[in-house]
């Protein structure tokens, strides 16, 4: 029986010693897959890094729409050249995220067995482990990454050949996959959603919307290589704020209620009780771009 086509699609701006940890990762995979696409926002740089671990990758380059990096279409764009390239599986994995050697393969098999039971649309999310700092990018491409790196408090933990139920609210962009089939039935992301935030939380309503599933799975694990974040993300309080607004406007709820309410204890946003809105206060400090 022939084995379906995989896809990993990844989309990146900067980053660069991220996005070849993560190239080092899938040229380690016990299943490599088929295709390699690396979406570039607005970043000319990105295809030659990629180029350097898999020549063969499809890069497509998509700009940022009103300074705002289009995360949402980014996605869209690298499953649409997967799918013309012939894939029927697609993973989906943050340009920070580096897989275990049997990720690909475990996101595979889940898919082809969900095809084969003619299940409703199926999304797989495999658990994420989080790496310590180190010196510098490259000290992350080494054996033994997962005795370094621990799970994410607010994940379930899952058993290496486990599948769980999980809560659509939950759904995270850093490391999942889809058959190309349940893709199209979901619509990919919404491309409303401009910058950063909600979009992926969108992405798991619009999977609830099409009665579909979505599943955490043992042995699909990624390692998240460290970069510094800043808790609230300040540098994207105003397409917080916006996506925040448009996901409520949608689904009646908002997301990011934990960054919504500590830019409101900083003074940098409030709801307001009429409109039922969000908005970001006009004394707000903004950092620098």
């Amino acid at each position: 029986m022939r084995r379906p086509r995989t896809a990993v699609v990844t989309i990146a701006r900067g980053r660069h010693e991220h996005l070849r940890g993560q190239g080092w990762g899938l040229a380690r995979q016990s299943r490599p897959p088929d295709l390699y696409v690396a979406v570039a926002m607005g970043d000319p740089d990105v295809p030659p890094v990629v180029a350097e671990s898999h020549p063969q990758a499809v890069t497509p380059v998509v700009g940022a729409v009103e300074g705002n990096l289009p995360l949402a279409a980014a996605r869209n764009v690298g499953a649409r050249a997967a799918v013309l390239a012939g894939a029927e599986h697609l993973v989906f994995l943050d340009v920070d995220c580096i897989p275990e050697v049997d990720t690909v393969a475990r996101y595979a098999d889940i898919l082809t067995s969900a095809a084969r039971e003619g299940a409703e649309p199926v999304v797989v999310c495999g658990e994420v482990h989080y790496l310590p700092p180190v010196a510098r990018p490259a000290d992350y491409r080494t054996p033994g990454l997962g005795g370094l790196a621990e799970p994410h408090p607010s994940r379930p933990t899952v058993g290496r050949s486990a599948l769980l139920p999980g809560d659509v609210r939950l759904f995270w962009s850093l490391s999942f996959a889809v058959s190309a089939r349940d893709w199209e039935v979901i619509g990919g992301f919404c491309e409303d959603y401009q910058g950063y935030g909600a979009e992926d939380t969108d992405f798991g309503q619009r999977l609830a919307a099409v009665g579909g599933t979505m599943l955490w799975a043992g042995g699909a694990v990624a390692y998240h290589q460290h970069h510094f974040t800043e808790t609230p993300p300040r540098q994207h309080l105003l397409s917080i704020v916006r996506n925040a607004n448009l996901f409520h406007a949608k689904w009646g709820w908002f997301p990011m209620e934990g960054w919504l309410d500590e830019f409101a204890r900083l003074g940098l946003a409030h709801l307001d009780r009429g409109s039922g809105r969000w908005l970001v206060n006009s004394s707000a400090a903004l950092p620098a771009p």
